[in-house]
């Protein structure tokens, strides 16, 4: 199949496409864009609902200020719990295969 023999027969299947009129092409695309809009306003307002209840909600719940943090070190094969006071580090084993090295 050659080039222009591609062109010549889509140029004949394109005839026989029913094309919408200008007024119908007018109206889909203000009725697309009318519902995209309405949906993102739709999905935003749930979005911001739902954050703000969320935010009220943590705003309200007790602060703990243990300053705990939790390094993971997979090379040792360790996990690290310390605090921000100068208390020494806890190490823990974390379990391994069979045949790594295992801290203590």
């Amino acid at each position: 199949m050659g080039l222009m023999q591609y062109i010549n027969e889509t140029r004949a299947e394109l005839r026989h496409v029913a094309w919408p009129t200008r007024l119908q092409t007018i109206v889909y695309t203000v009725i697309v864009v009318a519902l995209s809009v309405f949906i993102a306003l739709y999905l935003g307002f749930f979005e911001f609902i739902f954050t703000t209840g969320l935010a009220r909600t943590v705003a309200v719940l007790p602060h703990s200020n243990s300053g705990v943090t939790v390094t993971a070190s997979t090379s040792e094969g360790t996990l690290i719990i310390s605090t921000s006071t100068p208390a020494a580090p806890v190490k823990k084993p974390i379990p391994s295969t069979p045949g790594a090295p295992s801290f203590q």
